[in-house]
């Protein structure tokens, strides 16, 4: 009489097949074709960066800048990668130790391309340097003028974008900032700067 074999239980057939699947796979990615014999990973490229925490109206010094290493495609744009390339340059705003050095960070052509059609870049220098301090670039800020003997403040320029803060610190632009404005309000500014008491506040976003 024939003998017949008994059935193999479910979960031992789960496993044969859990098994045969893992075998499969494995033989897949030995079989996968590799990177190319010699092919290296993109060298990473080389950023100037600030060496320390810097001031704004800084004007930067070897001893100022550092070299870092950023993956390709990861560092921002308007970067260098020669530090020589830098050296004189003046700040436009406080940075950070680390911090990449872009040309919106500086004093000239990078600066001045944040201007709108119709604006012209103003300094203001403020009173009292506290106050200058609290302001940073990127800021909207009100420019208030005080007549000698006048009673109350005038504003002479409503929520005007800040291109550059002067910041604290013993540097030569302290209390200095630079604001966009169109030409009539420049020439008000110029024009109080030489009599009147200038502060900002800040008004709401």
């Amino acid at each position: 009489m024939p003998r017949f074999r008994r059935p193999r239980s479910p979960a031992a057939l789960a496993r044969r097949v859990a098994a045969l699947l893992l075998t499969a796979t494995a033989l897949v990615l030995a079989l996968r074709p590799g990177p190319p014999a010699g092919a290296a990973a993109p060298e990473p490229v080389p950023v100037v960066v600030a060496a320390r925490s810097l001031d704004a109206g800084r004007a930067l010094g070897p001893g100022d800048l550092a070299l870092s290493r950023y993956a390709v495609g990861t560092a921002p744009g308007g970067v260098v990668a020669d530090p020589a390339l830098l050296v004189g340059r003046v700040l436009a705003g406080p940075v950070r130790a680390g911090e990449p050095l872009t040309d919106t960070r500086l004093v000239g052509p990078g600066l001045t391309a944040l201007l709108t059609s119709g604006q012209v870049a103003a300094p203001v220098r403020l009173a009292d340097l506290s106050v200058a301090a609290l302001v940073r670039t990127g800021d909207r800020v009100d420019v208030l003028a005080t007549a000698p003997g006048a009673a109350e403040a005038e504003v002479l320029a409503a929520g005007v974008r800040v291109l550059a803060a002067g910041g604290s610190g013993e540097d030569r632009a302290t209390g200095l900032l630079l604001v966009a404005v169109d030409p009539p309000t420049a020439a008000r500014l110029a024009a109080a700067s030489t009599s009147d008491t200038l502060t900002v506040s800040l008004p709401p976003p």
